[in-house]
C-alpha cells in the first residue's frame, strides 16, 4: 500500500516545503530508524507544520511504508519544477527547494515569513547526512554552475584569518618575518642531486638567517639573541614550510650546539661561545649518539679523563663502537660539545659534555680527529651529517660544561646535585628544547602535505553519474573525505598539544621539568608518528600528480622519515613515557595512602554507574555521541584504565621475582598503548580546552566539529579496545563510525579554508597542484 496515500491528494505549505527533504531521503535510501527519528525530532519543532502535517508526514517518512511509485514520481516532479525555477544566485541545496515550494504554496506568498526558517530547513537537510551528489545532479541541471561544491573550494562559514591568528598566536609578527625571508630570491629552491652541492646552498641560507639575528633568539639579549624560546620554535616551525634540510642544520647549529652550550655551560662558555654561536662565526654541532649505544646514552663509551698533571681533559673514542654516529653540521662544525664519561681521579661521574675544537678556521681537522662523511641518506642531503672519533684528544680543564658538574682548582669534582642519577637526567632535561621544536617542524610538513592534497582534491575532477554529467570533484567523494579530513582534524589537534607543551616548557620550575619532558617525549612520538602517516596518505590521495617531485610530496616523505627516530627513537621514548606515568600512579598511591585507594576504588564505581551502565554503552543517538562529555570521558578512562591495568601487571611481575627490566620487557606493548593514551587525552583536553577560550562565533563551531572529528576518529580506532572494556556496544561503535562519516562530510565544505588558516605562503608551499592563487 505504500504511504497509503492518495499521489493526488493536496498538500498543505509545510508538507510541500518538506518534499525535497522526502525525495532525497527516498532517492538514496540513505536513512536508517534512529536517523528518521532524530529528522522527525527536529521537524516536530518547526512552527510552520501543523500537526495534521506532522502526523502526514510521519506516515510519509515510515521506511517499513514505501512510496508507490507514482506518488514518488510526484516529489520527483515537484522538486525537479521548483529547481529550475530557482533564481541562479541561490544555492543548489534541498534547503532552497523547500523553501520555493512552501512559498509557492502559501496564499499570502510570504517570503519574508518563510525565509524565516531557512537555517531549520539547512538543518534538517544537514541530519539526511549521506545524500550522495547524484541526488543533487539529478534535480540540478546546472548543479556544477552553482554553489554547492564548487564555491565550498574557496568559500568557508568561517574566517580563515581568524584561524590563523589563532594557531600563530603570540608570534605572528616573528612568523610573518620568517615567511618574508624565506620568500626572498636568494631562497629560491632548487634541486640539487650532489649532496655537497646542496649542504652549501644551505650553509649559506643559515648564514642569511644568522644575519638576521634568526639563529640567536634564544639566546640571551647579552649575546644578540632575544632571550626566547617562543620566537626560536616560531622561527624553526614555519622555515619547516621551505626546507627541512635547513630547519635540520638550523636546529643542530643554534639549538643543539648553542643549546648544550647555553644550557650545560656557565658564563665564560656563554662569552667565549654564544655570540659567534648566533653569528654563525662558531659553527658547531652535538656529539652524543655512538654507533655501539644508539639511544643508550648513559652507556656511552667515550671517556673524558681529567689529567691533574697538565690540567687538561682527554677525551678519546676507545673502540670503533664508540664513534659519535650521525652528527649534524659534521662536516662544517669548528667545535664539539661531546658527550663522555667524565672520570676524574679514577673514578666516573658519568656522562658529562665537553667542548672539543675539531677544525681549525681553515677548515683542516686537527690532530686527533677523524671525521667521515655519512654519504647519502634517504632524505635530508643537505645536512651534512658524519661520524666523529677522538684519539686522546686534550683541552683545557674550563672546555667541561659545567653547570650541574665540574673540576675544581684543586682537581677535585664538584655537583650541586649529589644524586648520579639525577644529574644525569638534570642535565638531558635541560636539552628537552629539542623534543620540544622537532614536532613542530614535522606538523609543518604535514601541514603542507595536507594543503597540497585538499587543493588539489577540491579542483581534480575524476568519473561522472554519465557521459553528460560533469566529473566529480575528488573531495566530493566520501572516501577521499575520509581519507584527507580526519588527519586535517589531527593536525589542528597536535597544534593545540605542542602549543601548550611549549608553554608549560617556557615557563617551567624545575620541579615540573620531569613531568614536561614525558610530555615532550610523547608529543615528539606521537606528532612525528602522525606526520609519516599523514604525508603518505596525501601522497596517496594526490594520484600521479603526488608522485612528480615538483609537487613535494617526494621530498616531504624523504626528509621527514627521520623524525621518528631522532631527538630519540619514538618507541623508546614511549615506553620513557609510560615509566613516568607509572612512576605518577605509584607516587599518588604511596603519599596519599588509604585515600589515594579509597579514591581510585570510587573512581571505579563511579564509572561503573554514570558510564558503563547498560544504557550509556548503547547510546547511539548523534546528540549523545558527538558531545565533549561522551569522548573526553571516554578518552579519560582508557588513559586511567591501561594505567591501572600495566601498573597491576607491572606489580605482579616484580612479586613473582622479575627485576624491573624484565617485568618492562613483558609490558613492553602494554606500555606503549598506556602511554599512547596518555598523549591522546593531553592533546583532546588542551584542543577542548582551546575551543572553549575563545568568543562564540563560526570560527570556534567550526573549530569544535574538528575537535569532535579528531576525537571520534580516534575513538574508532580503538573501537576493538573499547568493546572488550565494554565501555561501548556493537551499535555504539556503528553509531560512531557514521557520526564520522557525516563530520566529515560536513566539514567537506570547510576543508580550504581550515588549510588557508595554516597560512603557508605559495611560494613556500611550493607545489603547482597546491597553490591557492
Amino acid at each position: 500500500m505504500g504511504a497509503d496515500l492518495p499521489a493526488n491528494l493536496p498538500l498543505s505549505p509545510g508538507v510541500q516545503a518538506m518534499l525535497p527533504l522526502l525525495y532525497a531521503a527516498w532517492a538514496d535510501r540513505s536513512l536508517d530508524v534512529k536517523e528518521i527519528n532524530s529528522l522527525r525530532k527536529l521537524a516536530d519543532q518547526l512552527a510552520f507544520l501543523t500537526p495534521e502535517d506532522k502526523e502526514r508526514l510521519i506516515r510519509m517518512s515510515d521506511p517499513a511504508r514505501v512510496p508507490e511509485r507514482e506518488q514518488f514520481k510526484r516529489w520527483e516532479t515537484e522538486t525537479k519544477r521548483a529547481a529550475a525555477k530557482l533564481p541562479a544566485d541561490r544555492m543548489a541545496s534541498l534547503a532552497e527547494l523547500s523553501l520555493s515550494l512552501a512559498v509557492e504554496a502559501d496564499p499570502n506568498n510570504d517570503l519574508t515569513y518563510w525565509e524565516a526558517f531557512l537555517p531549520d530547513l539547512q538543518t534538517l537537510e544537514k541530519g539526511l547526512g549521506r545524500v550522495g551528489v547524484d541526488t543533487y545532479r539529478s534535480l540540478f541541471p546546472d548543479f556544477d554552475a552553482r554553489q554547492k561544491m564548487e564555491e565550498a573550494t574557496e568559500a568557508a562559514s568561517f574566517d580563515p584569518q581568524k584561524i590563523q591568528e589563532l594557531l600563530d598566536g603570540s608570534e605572528q609578527a616573528t612568523i610573518q618575518k620568517m615567511k618574508d625571508i624565506l620568500q626572498r630570491p636568494e631562497f629560491e629552491r632548487e634541486t640539487r642531486r650532489i649532496k655537497e652541492d646542496y649542504r652549501e646552498q644551505v650553509l649559506g641560507w643559515t648564514q642569511i638567517l644568522a644575519d638576521e639575528g634568526i639563529g640567536a633568539l634564544a639566546f640571551p639579549e647579552k649575546y644578540g639573541g632575544a632571550n626566547s624560546m617562543r620566537k626560536y620554535a616560531a622561527a624553526f616551525e614555519t622555515m619547516a614550510y621551505h626546507d627541512l634540510s635547513l630547519t635540520i642544520k638550523f636546529g643542530v647549529q643554534f639549538g643543539l650546539w648553542g643549546g648544550a652550550v647555553a644550557n650545560l655551560g656557565t658564563e665564560y662558555h656563554h662569552d667565549t661561545y654564544l655570540e659567534d654561536t648566533g653569528k654563525l662565526i662558531m659553527p658547531g654541532c652535538f656529539a652524543m649518539t655512538e654507533t655501539g649505544h644508539g639511544s643508550n646514552v648513559r652507556g656511552l663509551e667515550t671517556t673524558a679523563v681529567y689529567d691533574p698533571a697538565t690540567d687538561e681533559i682527554i677525551v678519546h673514542s676507545p673502540s670503533f663502537g664508540a664513534g659519535k654516529e650521525y652528527i649534524g653540521n659534521a662536516m662544517h662544525s669548528r667545535s664539539a660539545a661531546v658527550f663522555a664519561q667524565l672520570i676524574v681521579g679514577g673514578e666516573s661521574k658519568g656522562v658529562h659534555a665537553v667542548v672539543v675544537p675539531i677544525r681549525n678556521e681553515q677548515n683542516q681537522l686537527l690532530p686527533g680527529i677523524t671525521v667521515i662523511d655519512n654519504g647519502y641518506k634517504l632524505g635530508l642531503n643537505g645536512v651534512d651529517n658524519g661520524r666523529i672519533w677522538f684519539a686522546q684528544v686534550r683541552v683545557p680543564r674550563a672546555n667541561l660544561l659545567n653547570r650541574f658538574g665540574g673540576i675544581n682548582d684543586e682537581g677535585n669534582y664538584y655537583s650541586s646535585i649529589e644524586n648520579p642519577s639525577r644529574r644525569f637526567f638534570t642535565m638531558l632535561g635541560t636539552l628537552v628544547g629539542g623534543r620540544v621544536c622537532v614536532p613542530r617542524a614535522g606538523l609543518s610538513a604535514a601541514k603542507s602535505a595536507l594543503t597540497i592534497a585538499i587543493r588539489h582534491g577540491l579542483r581534480r575532477r575524476q568519473f561522472a553519474a554519465n557521459p553528460y554529467a560533469t566529473e566529480t570533484i575528488l573531495l566530493d567523494y566520501p572516501n577521499q573525505q575520509r581519507r584527507l579530513l580526519p588527519y586535517l582534524a589531527k593536525a589542528y589537534a597536535s597544534q593545540f598539544g605542542l602549543d601548550y607543551l611549549l608553554e608549560r616548557y617556557v615557563s617551567a620550575e624545575e620541579k615540573e621539568m620531569r613531568e614536561i619532558e614525558a610530555m615532550a617525549a610523547g608529543l615528539k612520538s606521537y606528532v612525528t608518528w602522525f606526520t609519516t602517516d599523514c604525508i603518505q596518505e596525501c601522497r596517496e590521495a594526490t594520484g600521479g600528480k603526488g608522485y612528480l617531485a615538483v609537487n613535494r610530496f617526494a621530498d616531504l616523505k624523504a626528509d621527514t622519515d627521520i623524525f621518528t627516530t631522532f631527538e630519540g627513537d619514538n618507541t623508546v621514548l614511549m615506553q620513557l613515557v609510560a615509566k613516568s606515568v607509572l612512576a605518577d600512579f605509584k607516587k599518588a598511591f604511596a603519599e596519599d595512602g588509604n585515600w589515594a585507594v579509597l579514591r581510585y576504588l570510587g573512581r571505579r564505581l563511579n564509572t561503573r554507574i554514570t558510564e558503563q551502565n547498560p544504557i550509556v554503552i548503547r547510546q547511539t543517538e548523534r546528540h549523545q555521541i558527538d558531545n565533549p562529555s561522551f569522548y573526553q570521558a571516554a578518552f579519560h578512562f582508557r588513559n586511567r584504565r591501561l594505567t591501572q591495568t600495566l601498573a597491576s601487571r607491572f606489580r605482579s611481575y616484580l612479586k613473582s621475582g622479575s627485576n624491573a627490566f624484565e617485568a618492562a620487557l613483558e609490558c613492553q606493548t602494554h606500555m606503549m598503548a598506556a602511554a599512547n593514551a596518555y598523549v591522546e587525552q593531553l592533546i583532546l583536553d588542551q584542543f577542548i580546552a582551546t575551543i572553549d577560550r575563545q568568543p562564540a562565533g563560526p570560527e570556534k563551531e567550526v573549530l569544535a566539529k574538528v575537535c569532535s572529528l579528531y576525537a571520534l576518529h580516534t575513538i574508532e580506532g580503538h573501537r576493538a579496545w573499547y568493546l572488550e572494556s565494554n565501555y561501548i556496544s556493537g551499535n555504539k561503535s556503528k553509531a560512531i563510525r557514521k557520526a564520522v562519516d557525516l563530520l566529515c562530510q560536513e566539514l567537506r565544505p570547510e576543508a580550504g579554508g581550515l588549510v588557508d588558516a595554516f597560512g603557508i605562503p605559495d611560494d613556500l608551499l611550493g607545489a603547482p597542484i597546491g597553490r591557492k592563487a
